[in-house]
């Protein structure tokens, strides 16, 4: 489990509509993904990965869209 020693800012709707759009990923597993980062006070792309909803190149994929886009 992550955790975060402080509260994450949630995530942009950028994100969400490249993860929907981009990624393909549904609503249920984005529901779930987010509810876990809230609670888990963990980045939402490490949640889904770690929950098997992403793949590691997709979380990859992610990770480099959010380098480009910061």
């Amino acid at each position: 489990m992550v955790h975060s020693s402080s509260p994450l800012p949630p995530p942009s709707p950028a994100l969400l509509r490249f993860l929907r759009q981009d990624l393909e990923l549904s609503e249920n597993a984005l529901e779930l993904g987010l509810r876990q980062a809230r609670q888990e006070s963990a980045p939402l792309p490490v949640v889904l990965w770690r929950y098997g909803l992403l793949s590691l190149e997709q979380l990859e994929q992610v990770l480099q869209w959010q380098d480009g886009n910061s």
